[in-house]
């Protein structure tokens, strides 16, 4: 299966992906699980139907507003869009709904069409002061979809998923115009048709979309090769409350700051992101997928540098460490069936054929003369095939009883190694205080020539409390992250978790611009209340 081949589907409200797809755990996993001390929960999961948001607060005259601007079938009040509408992806946000708490739910949910109908929805929120959450793929893992929401009479969802259009295509300067709401798998079939692919592949890709890459400065597992997001973005649409602005008419300009940067990574906070022109490449001609064994994650990350800085690149480039090969995330039919000694590397190359042999051929030079050892294509096709069934493992996970989540940041090169272990050394304590030893992995996927990123996967069994456990736990690796000065966040976003590390990593006067911004763009501060900001 190719990335254009996923479907696009309609996911359940807290379970993840494709419902006729679901996950189960392997027989060796429930083995190793049990061993962790992990017990199935008391209480089985709230079904959505017994799920019950507050009464909606929007005013009727406010909604008969917002219908005459998009059709009053395109303003739902309904329990069921609410819910759907409800948080975001992360551990936490899923266990509160599992729990039948939905009281974060929109009161309303508003699908303008296109642009002007969401300047215009923005204009009647701000008079009426009505919060507006941006929402796009919904896939925020930091809380960027949990609006502070006391100084407001009512908040609703802006879904922009009915901008899902590939508004312009520039063949000759390759480039892509798509709606904001246009969501990864459909992207790639879009352009598929016109023998081009953006090449950006998150996890998320199932749920994520164009509009949410770009204010959360999305980073794709082909990140090597073709760039981080934020990389691939030209130009921008963006509505805010003072008015819209059209972002971009040249690749770069020297005419001033470049406007771009204010609104990638903004989340929602400085205006909504209605349209994104994207850098698209030609379908790639060949794609071969392979695997690395190095005898530790300290030689393999000085393989990863020496890749990273003097080439040659792969199209992909990761590297998974000790616990996290032998659980064998790269295969997750047989998570916890045990894989390979020492650390898996994956690389990955996508291009015309005799740029992609060259780039094997050089970078296994490279990796061998660090200590990487050659497992062929097996295991690096099992990567690529399988890495869009990671996130599904999740929900079996929850229901057995296991506390299951992930963060990462980055940070410079020669402070990978304390960064990595001061990151581990504070979960393994704070979850392991509460009574639950966890398995703590990480693995580098985006390298570049002076750092990298570290992604980290965390395992232990649930307490009576598991969303507090988890509180506790991700406090003290974000404590552990700025005391190593390494990012707040490289590619989830600020929301609300990130936001007081965030606030300390840019200082006193970089918080006064970044609010002056917030002031002037949105003085009623109605836009994604408390997130970033």
């Amino acid at each position: 299966m190719t990335e254009s081949d996923v479907p696009v589907t309609t996911f359940h409200p807290y379970r993840w992906g494709d419902p006729q797809r679901p996950a189960h755990l392997p027989p060796a996993a429930l083995e190793a699980l049990a061993a962790l001390g992990v017990k199935t929960p008391k209480n089985p999961p709230v079904t959505p139907e017994r799920i019950e948001p507050s009464p909606s607060r929007l005013p009727a005259e406010a909604r008969t507003e917002l219908g005459a601007v998009v059709g009053e079938e395109y303003v739902a009040v309904d329990r069921e869009t609410r819910l759907a509408h409800t948080r975001g992806w992360s551990t936490t946000d899923l266990l509160k709904l599992r729990s039948g708490d939905a009281v974060d739910a929109p009161d309303a949910v508003v699908h303008p069409a296109d642009h002007a109908e969401v300047v215009a929805v923005l204009a009647v929120c701000d008079r009426r002061r009505i919060a507006v959450v941006p929402y796009s793929g919904g896939t925020s893992v930091v809380g960027g979809l949990n609006p502070v929401r006391d100084r407001f009479d009512a908040v609703i969802a802006v879904d922009v998923s009915r901008l899902n259009r590939l508004e312009a295509f520039d063949e000759v300067s390759r480039t892509a115009r798509l709606g904001a709401g246009t969501r990864g798998p459909r992207v790639e079939k879009l352009l598929r048709d016109k023998g081009f692919t953006l090449g950006h592949f998150p996890q998320s890709y199932e749920g994520a979309s164009i509009g949410g890459y770009a204010a959360a400065r999305s980073a794709g597992q082909s990140s090597a090769g073709y760039g981080r997001f934020d990389q691939m973005v030209v130009g921008l649409t963006v509505a805010t409350p003072r008015g819209d602005l059209t972002i971009g008419n040249a690749p770069l300009s020297a005419a001033g700051p470049d406007l771009r940067q204010l609104f990638l990574g903004s989340e929602g906070a400085y205006g909504v992101i209605t349209s994104v022109t994207v850098r698209v490449r030609p379908t790639p001609a060949v794609r071969i997928f392979e695997a690395w064994r190095f005898p530790s994650f300290a030689e393999g990350t000085e393989a990863m540098r020496a890749l990273a800085q003097d080439g040659p690149l792969p199209t992909v480039l990761r590297l998974s460490d000790e616990v996290e090969t032998q659980i064998n995330l790269s295969d997750p039919t047989k998570m916890l069936g045990g894989g390979p000694e020492g650390c898996l590397a994956i690389t990955g190359y996508e291009g015309r054929e005799a740029d992609v042999a060259y780039r094997r051929e050089a970078a296994g030079h490279v990796l061998a003369e660090h200590g990487g050892h050659p497992l062929g294509a097996e295991p690096g096709e099992a990567w690529r095939t399988g890495r869009f069934r990671a996130p599904y493992l999740r929900d079996p996970l929850l229901d057995a009883g296991v506390l299951i989540e992930t963060l990462e940041t980055a940070t410079f090169w020669s402070n990978v190694p304390s960064v990595r272990q001061a990151v581990t050394t504070a979960l393994t304590e704070s979850l392991a205080a509460q009574g639950t030893q966890p398995l703590v992995l990480c693995h580098i996927s985006h390298v570049y020539e002076t750092g990298a990123s570290l992604y980290f996967t965390v395992a232990c069994a649930q307490t009576d409390d598991p969303v507090n456990q988890w509180a506790q736990a991700k406090k003290a690796a974000n404590d552990a992250i700025r005391a190593q000065g390494a990012a707040a966040s490289h590619h989830h976003g600020i929301g609300i978790d990130h936001r007081d590390n965030h606030a300390a990593e840019i200082g006193a006067v970089g918080m006064v611009a970044v609010v002056a911004v917030k002031e002037a763009l949105d003085p009623t501060g109605i836009l994604n209340p408390g997130i970033l900001v």
